[in-house]
């Protein structure tokens, strides 16, 4: 009896030194995935299989002008009803996966924003999905900028040399 007792001991011991390790590296994972999030330009929001915020690093704050407390917990359609509709699309496709460009008005600026809506799909298991997303009003703006540069020049070659339409 002492035996056996000793032995079911020594086997919750070494069960629960492999569960307080995998505590550690999953701690250590968690942490590292937070470093990485915080420390790109994108912002990356995850929303959870029930459809709410689960999570927005700090530049998703900060190019939605939006304090953590306001986004998280909340309904996706809800809190970004500008990105509603590609993650329609992604969520009625196959693939799980949705990328287009979103154009939008946040206190009182327009923005445009390139986003990608994914997720991991399995038959046993549901998934949640993972937005990602970039400011690119400075490009738009500057297409925009040189396609009238473009115009202009044309109209001004042509109010020269008022010839060339007529030949």
């Amino acid at each position: 009896l002492a035996r056996t007792f000793n032995f079911m001991t020594d086997q919750i011991a070494q069960h629960q030194d492999e569960l307080l390790k995998t505590n550690v590296q999953l701690d250590e994972r968690r942490r590292f995935t937070e470093a990485m999030l915080a420390g790109v330009s994108a912002g990356v929001i995850g929303i959870d299989p029930n459809e709410r915020i689960s999570l927005a690093n700090r530049s998703a704050l900060h190019l939605l002008g939006a304090p953590e407390q306001g986004l998280l917990g909340q309904p996706f359609s809800n809190a970004l009803p500008a990105f509603a509709s590609l993650f329609e699309q992604a969520k009625s496709r196959p693939s799980g996966f949705a990328e287009g460009q979103v154009d939008t008005q946040l206190q009182g600026r327009d923005l445009s924003f390139v986003a990608r809506i994914t997720t991991e799909l399995s038959d046993d298991a549901q998934h949640g999905f993972v937005l990602t997303f970039d400011d690119i009003t400075d490009l738009v703006s500057a297409q925009r900028n040189t396609a009238w540069a473009d115009i202009a020049r044309r109209i001004a070659h042509e109010i020269k040399n008022p010839l060339t339409p007529i030949q």
